[in-house]
């Protein structure tokens, strides 16, 4: 019998995801990629990065070209 390995829930947010989230939850204004890293305190291109799959998750968007806000979905899952 095979073992079958345990799938990740792929609603489930990691760690970097949720830190992105949270300092959006923070920020008064539409916020780019650099400033959600600091405030984060991640790196900038990884911010870049996991913010497309958010984004694609309805989590977050873009009112603006190159900036970004917390959605309501968001905000339920921090």
């Amino acid at each position: 019998m095979a073992c079958r390995k345990k799938t990740k829930d792929p609603k489930a947010l990691d760690e970097i995801q949720k830190r992105i989230l949270k300092a959006l939850s923070e920020l008064t204004e539409p916020a780019g990629c650099k400033e959600i890293a600091e405030k984060a305190d991640l790196p900038t291109p990884k911010v870049t990065g996991k913010l497309r799959g958010l984004k694609n998750r309805g989590l977050v968007e873009s009112p603006v070209k190159g900036k970004y806000v917390i959605t309501e979905e968001g905000k339920k899952l921090i």
